[in-house]
């Protein structure tokens, strides 16, 4: 697999092949410097319902004819309202891909999207999202808090690399994503969802890989545009 990463929650995996776009928060996120236009992808994957995880996927989905795969509501909101291509899949369950095996996890978070007149509109369950393939798994943690049946995704899947929010306020905090990774075990993990919005989620991602480096876990820090394989 390989992963490219487009600042604070968006991120673009490679599985043999097959380009899977995870929260594409590109457009008004300062963080990252590349344009719906300019990003191809089969597949698109969302956690939950915000701005700052939907972002573009409607835009690009209809440029690439891509599937968003998304939990229930939100995925069925965004085919009755834009048109666009669904495969929906709700925490606890998974489903089947040419390139894998996509399964929702449980996360402990909210999930809306503004009407019209800004008023959230409900949009399911957020969730973490497991990509395996070849019996190598990604995890896509979402805005979670630390919530103790992150063992279970540890014991049940090999995770090579996870996504962890450390930004507080909204999320996880650094202090309970290490022990989110004393949970999951992972081989590697990159930190998401901090520094975005001045003054909100503020972190020291450094301070963070410290930390985790004392539990034996690594941890990449990447800007937008970093590429990693594993």
């Amino acid at each position: 697999m390989k992963l490219q990463y487009f600042g604070h929650s968006a991120c673009l995996l490679d599985v043999d092949g097959a380009q899977l776009l995870f929260d594409p928060f590109l457009s008004g996120n300062e963080s990252c410097n590349v344009a719906p236009a300019d990003v191809k992808c089969d597949y698109i994957l969302l956690t939950h319902g915000h701005q700052d995880h939907v972002g573009d996927a409607v835009e690009i989905a209809l440029a690439n004819d891509a599937t968003i795969i998304a939990n229930f509501e939100l995925a069925s909101y965004l085919n009755a309202k834009h048109g666009v291509k669904i495969s929906p899949v709700n925490p606890g369950g998974g489903a089947d891909f040419p390139f894998g095996r996509v399964n929702f996890t449980f996360a402990y978070h909210s999930s809306s999207y503004p009407d019209e007149n800004g008023l959230p509109i409900y949009m399911g369950q957020p969730a973490g999202i497991v990509v395996t393939s070849d019996k190598k798994s990604f995890y896509h943690a979402g805005d979670t808090g630390l919530f103790s049946d992150m063992k279970l995704i540890g014991d049940r899947y090999n995770i090579e690399l996870a996504m962890l929010p450390i930004g507080d306020r909204f999320t996880m905090g650094p202090e309970d994503a290490i022990i989110a990774c004393e949970y999951i075990r992972p081989r590697l993990v990159v930190p998401i969802h901090y520094n975005t919005f001045p003054g909100m989620i503020d972190q020291d991602p450094d301070a963070f890989a410290e930390k985790a480096a004392e539990t034996g876990v690594a941890v990449c820090i990447m800007a937008c545009g970093d590429v990693i394989e594993f």
